[in-house]
């Protein structure tokens, strides 16, 4: 049943259902429209990223459910669009490299916290992993916005640069939470 308390859960499973269908759309690199189709949807599922979670501490509907989904969901919607502008992308290294360190991050990072939280250890979301995740998520709306709209200068070029900048704190955030976890296994000893 939807209710003003399930709407945060009702976005991020919106966002999970989106998914496919934007890397689709990618993967069938049909420019301007599939990109141009691709980039709202993506755009939506970036904004109930925010939007849902703004919703549930609001008015105080967080739940289970919804802190267990949504990091689920974020995580899909950047490695299928990811995976879906590797198979289109002519940059090679330029774009494979970060991709491929955001993508190893994500599941360490996924790993590292199913471990601490079974210690009943939290390893909380901190600032500078906003702003990685904001990188990214604009790095990737360029990318998949510069065949959609061709007429945008350098799109393409910003899509890298922000790319490589969300690489690089990827590497950082990363580190700090392996620091952590390590500093956590090691006084467990």
């Amino acid at each position: 049943m939807f209710t003003l308390a399930s709407l945060p859960n009702w976005m991020t499973v919106m966002r999970i259902a989106i998914t496919p269908l934007i890397a689709v759309l990618i993967w069938s690199d049909v420019a301007p429209f599939y990109y141009q189709l691709a980039l709202y949807l993506y755009t939506i599922a970036s904004v109930t990223d925010y939007v849902d979670g703004y919703i549930a501490r609001r008015l105080k509907v967080e739940s289970p459910f919804g802190e267990m989904l949504d990091p689920i969901a974020d995580k899909l919607l950047i490695a299928a669009v990811l995976l879906a502008l590797a198979s289109v992308q002519t940059s090679g290294w330029l774009f494979l490299v970060p991709a491929l360190i955001i993508l190893i991050r994500e599941f360490m990072i996924s790993g590292l916290r199913e471990y601490l939280a079974k210690q009943n250890v939290s390893a909380p979301v901190t600032k500078l992993a906003k702003w990685k995740t904001t990188a990214q998520i604009l790095a990737l709306g360029f990318l998949m916005g510069a065949p959609g709209f061709p007429g945008f200068p350098f799109a393409h070029e910003i899509g890298l640069i922000l790319l490589w900048i969300a690489a690089i704190l990827t590497v950082q955030t990363g580190s700090g939470y392996v620091r952590g976890a390590l500093g956590h296994v090691n006084s467990l000893r």
